[in-house]
């Protein structure tokens, strides 16, 4: 039997997404951009195991490059009637705080991705992480991260999932509903965080990403602050992909992924979710930090359902059967 070991890309390569088309996988995140301009550093796999760099994917509208302070981050790929659509945040602010979320196409998944020279949420001063995704009956939603500035019922300030339909695959309608706001402890980002003009304990939900099973969607997410312990991937169920979304019970601690109490690896999350080879595996593809925080790498672990409920034994840093071919 074939075995891995994460992580199994050894660069940088932060809030990875894989998309499969026709038997290959393809993995876009968050990484430096490369000599020629381009943004988004694009993986190859035929097995999940073994990846090859394609170089950068994303051509980024004219005056948005590195050089002009830019930062891409969260890239996610659909593909439609032909075409592939990479929905992607785009900002020049410290910290990302002007972050937009932009959408390029391409004819190939490995690019170029052409920027669409459209925002899609005009309105929000931050807007991040899209997920696209496809329910049961066909229709598109985009799934996406904006920050809310008061509480309401047991939800925190912070940073938060909402949902909105595609008219078209450049196009939202325009009228998003909450999936999830930060409502525990441990989605603290930072205490104290000054912004918008006010200082608040600032907490955060992110990293949308959707799996339909058993007749519901589970919208997993990742909680807390990307860059320590406490990050680790949650969800919430609805029975339709517009929501409402419930909270499970245990919502106290992350319930699918957080750091083991060795910290061999830490921060696990903003993952996306493929299937193995063969099609009978779900897997988990994730970002983790080494113990000396040097990068995020790409992880990958399977996920199985228990009496209904969604387990995997990630984050794993031993070897691990590998998916199935």
């Amino acid at each position: 039997m074939s075995t891995y070991r994460n992580p199994v890309y050894p660069e940088v390569f932060a809030d990875p997404f894989v998309l499969r088309h026709e038997g290959v996988y393809y993995a876009y995140g968050t990484a430096p951009g490369g000599a020629d301009g381009r943004q988004i550093p694009v993986l190859r796999s035929t097995d999940l195991v073994d990846w090859q760099a394609l170089g950068h994917a994303l051509a980024p509208a004219a005056g948005m490059g590195a050089a002009q302070g830019y930062h891409f981050w969260a890239p996610e790929v659909a593909s439609h009637d032909g075409r592939f659509y990479m929905y992607y945040s785009s900002g020049n602010a410290p910290e990302g705080t002007d972050q937009k979320l932009r959408v390029a196409v391409a004819e190939h998944p490995a690019g170029p991705f052409v920027d669409a020279g459209k925002i899609l949420v005009p309105g929000q001063p931050f807007s991040i992480d899209a997920h696209p995704f496809r329910d049961d009956e066909g229709q598109w939603w985009l799934f996406y991260c904006v920050d809310f500035l008061e509480p309401a019922h047991d939800e925190r300030i912070g940073t938060g999932i909402v949902v909105d339909r595609l008219l078209d695959m450049t196009t939202l309608a325009g009228q998003p509903r909450v999936v999830v706001r930060p409502h525990q402890d441990w989605h603290v980002f930072r205490k104290d965080r000054p912004m918008y003009g006010s200082v608040y304990d600032w907490h955060t939900v992110e990293g949308a990403a959707l799996l339909y099973h058993d007749g519901h969607y589970w919208c997993f997410y990742s909680g807390g602050a990307w860059e320590k312990e406490n990050y680790g991937v949650s969800y919430v169920v609805a029975k339709h992909a517009e929501g409402p979304y419930r909270r499970p019970e245990g919502g106290h601690e992350a319930l699918l992924m957080r750091t083991p109490a060795s910290g061999e690896l830490l921060g696990p999350g903003h993952n996306s979710f493929t299937v193995s080879p063969d099609g009978s595996e779900t897997w988990i593809v994730y970002h983790a930090w080494d113990p000396a925080r040097t990068a995020r790498r790409m992880c990958i672990d399977r996920v199985d359902w228990v009496d209904g409920k969604p387990v995997t034994r990630g984050p794993t840093w031993t070897e691990q059967p590998a998916p199935k071919i």
